[in-house]
């Protein structure tokens, strides 16, 4: 494989070789028709040949270093089963690129597991970016967490992710997912069906990122056996949540009312997650103060409550989203 050289920054230039000892591992990590491979030179302005089991990297002194550990790491995570796409490229540079993380890069270099991962019955889920390391940590050591940032970052995914793990390992024994009823800027108008239809299409998301880490089958017998409910947030009052892994999605579409009844209906043994982006609110007009702004603002450095906050460079979408993101908090 040769391809024309990408214009490398300035500054001082180098060539590695990079040495595979598994050359079946190959085709995954170069992607089809070498898409990985293009991204990773379009992402480091670095030059990239094959030649058998080696690759070798031309470019700057920093970036051909970063390029060769991005494509060992991918190399790990394709012998441990994962599969790699251009998204994963992304992830890995901004991983890969980042001097803190402390334990991760080396456990990913070293070729064992990653220290931080949460097992599902359908996949392995592990960080793809520094914020979700730092979120993933905290989903296993506090009580009660906060995730903000934009749409695109992991935030109910990999809560729903840590919720499906505890409630297969028995360490909670319900799995509780609610969010606000409310229209995203569009009138829906009125909704045939029982309550659970009608309620049904603003649920969904949390639908996808259960039917994703769970078979079907398991899904829908956890929901009819009670072990799984998810319901609107307004079928939470009154109640006490205990041993329970429970999650609010959309939680900038609650007043502050709502967010105080459902923060309040903590239990015993149960972990709470409240993800959101504050900077998209859709509820009605009139109603000018977001439920999630007030609880941050309220709660933020109390013991037991953690914060986790993504930005556009945590978007772990198509690259893309991150930049549209990016261009609408820019926007003013």
């Amino acid at each position: 494989m040769s391809r024309k050289p990408v214009p490398a920054q300035m500054g001082e230039r180098s060539r590695v070789e990079v040495l595979f000892d598994k050359p079946q591992l190959l085709a995954a990590l170069f992607g089809q028709y070498d898409q990985n491979l293009v991204a990773l030179e379009n992402r480091l302005g670095v030059y990239i040949t094959a030649r058998g089991n080696r690759v070798g990297l031309e470019g700057t002194a920093e970036n051909v270093a970063l390029a060769r550990d991005v494509l060992q790491d991918l190399y790990t995570r394709i012998g441990r089963g994962e599969e790699v796409d251009t998204g994963l490229v992304d992830a890995s540079i901004a991983m890969m690129a980042e001097p803190t993380l402390d334990g991760i890069i080396s456990a990913e270099r070293g070729g064992g597991a990653p220290p931080i991962m949460i097992r599902t019955r359908k996949k392995t889920i592990v960080p793809r970016t520094p914020a979700q390391a730092h979120y993933m940590r905290e989903l296993v050591s506090n009580d009660m967490i906060f995730a903000l940032g934009p749409a695109g970052t992991g935030k109910t995914y990999l809560a729903v992710a840590q919720a499906v793990a505890q409630l297969i390992a028995g360490s909670v024994q319900r799995l509780i997912l609610s969010r606000p009823a409310v229209e995203a800027g569009e009138r829906l108008g009125f909704l045939p069906g029982d309550m659970k239809e009608k309620v049904d299409p603003y649920l969904r998301p949390l639908y996808d990122a259960l039917y994703d880490c769970l078979p079907a089958e398991q899904v829908e017998r956890r929901i009819a056996s009670g072990e799984i409910e998810i319901a609107p947030i307004a079928f939470m009052r009154g109640r006490t949540l205990g041993d329970a892994f429970v999650i609010l999605d959309e939680a900038q579409n609650t007043t502050p009312a709502q967010m105080k009844m459902f923060l309040t209906r903590f239990g015993q043994n149960s972990r709470m997650v409240v993800c959101g982006d504050p900077n998209q609110v859709d509820l009605p007009g009139g109603v000018n103060a977001s439920g999630l702004a007030d609880a941050v603002r309220r709660l933020e450095g109390l013991e037991g409550i953690a914060m986790s906050r993504f930005t556009a460079a945590d978007v772990v979408r198509h690259p893309i989203v991150g930049r549209i993101v990016e261009a609408y908090e820019g926007a003013g």
